[in-house]
């Protein structure tokens, strides 16, 4: 075929997707409708997993499970949005890697709301002000977050998915080399995160400055001559600030683990994953006591995590499965007094 035969060939397809596009979105009305009369949540990750798992499984061309993921996770948003509109709160600003977690899940045409606190996205998300809420939960590097915790804690709301990113911090600023650089912004973490490059490169040595965000930090590096940030490449694009250097984590495998919350609960998938607190008994054995019965009823338990709430120890802990399967409800009946399940949801990793 010659070139213009080829492009009438491939405007031709995209003349059918968009039909086809529109009889979807007349579907996904219809569903709208139907989930409108009971009151159903119209986001239902479950379901969204269960086609992606079918389409995967029949695919047979030259789409690889990424782009599978990227093309219809899309499309996925863009049904919501046009049904119902609902608001996502994030641990802002804009161009965090939360904010980049959240559009993996909800698209780019969603409307988000950065908050400046991970207490302020529970907050919000508890008031109704946005249906979903995104925040981290740990990092490979530096643990839980203590914070995110405690608001589960606070909070009767649900974990209704969760979002894993690998973290790639820059170093940028308008300087020409690094020893024009006198200062620079980051958030503590990031630090951290890429103390052995600063120090390679003698910038242990400068001024550095812990700010709220990296997307803050390279707004501030913008602004100030003779100062550089370390924050993530969609941050110094946002903010046109040029990149020095790429990659500067001292690990390569860093990641972070974000969880979505919502005021709803997920059905079962077939692949879940539970999260949940325990506060045991201050006494010899209890902890034994209670891992025990999980080991019996052959649960795996993926995580578990020690955490100080208000000087009282309690628990995090995660396992394989959903908290309705059968061998699970008797485990949970058991413990129900010690036990708050903060949410069952779809697996999306095993770990970090």
């Amino acid at each position: 075929m010659t070139l213009d035969e080829l492009r009438v060939e491939i405007d031709t397809i995209d003349d059918t997707l968009l039909e086809l596009y529109n009889k979807r979105m007349d579907y996904v009305h219809q569903v709208g409708e139907l989930k409108n009369n009971v009151g159903a949540p119209i986001y239902r990750p479950e379901r969204e997993q269960s086609i992606l798992n079918r389409l995967k499984s029949k695919n047979s061309g030259k789409l690889t499970d990424l782009a599978i993921d990227a093309l219809f996770l899309e499309m996925f948003a863009v049904a919501r949005n046009l049904e119902r509109p609902e608001a996502i709160a994030y641990l802002g600003p804009e161009a965090s890697f939360t904010h980049q977690a959240a559009e993996i899940k909800f698209g780019a045409m969603s409307a988000y709301l950065p908050i400046n606190s991970i207490s302020g996205v529970f907050r919000e998300v508890n008031r109704s002000t946005a249906k979903f809420g995104v925040i981290p939960i740990e990092n490979s590097s530096n643990g839980i977050v203590s914070e995110t915790i405690n608001c589960l804690k606070d909070y009767d709301l649900k974990i209704i998915a969760e979002v894993f990113i690998q973290v790639h911090h820059t170093l940028a600023s308008t300087c020409n080399s690094v020893q024009e650089i006198k200062k620079i912004y980051s958030r503590d973490i990031a630090f951290n995160q890429c103390h052995n490059f600063l120090e390679d490169c003698g910038l242990d040595e400068v001024e550095l400055i812990p700010v709220d965000s990296t997307a803050k930090a390279a707004k501030l590096a913008m602004e100030e001559k003779g100062s550089a940030a370390i924050c993530s490449d969609v941050a110094a694009k946002m903010y046109h600030l040029p990149i020095l250097f790429q990659n500067i984590e001292d690990r390569d495998d860093n990641k972070t683990r974000f969880f979505i919350i919502s005021d709803f609960e997920n059905l079962p998938s077939g692949n879940d994953k539970t999260s949940m607190l325990v506060r045991l008994t201050n006494t010899p054995g209890a902890l034994v006591e209670f891992l025990n019965d999980f080991e019996r009823c052959e649960v795996n338990l993926t995580k578990i995590k020690s955490h100080i709430v208000e000087g009282e120890s309690i628990f995090f802990i995660e396992f394989n499965g959903h908290k309705d399967d059968l061998h699970i409800v008797e485990i949970m009946k058991r413990h129900e007094d010690v036990i708050k399940i903060l949410g069952s949801y779809v697996k999306e990793n095993d770990d970090i």
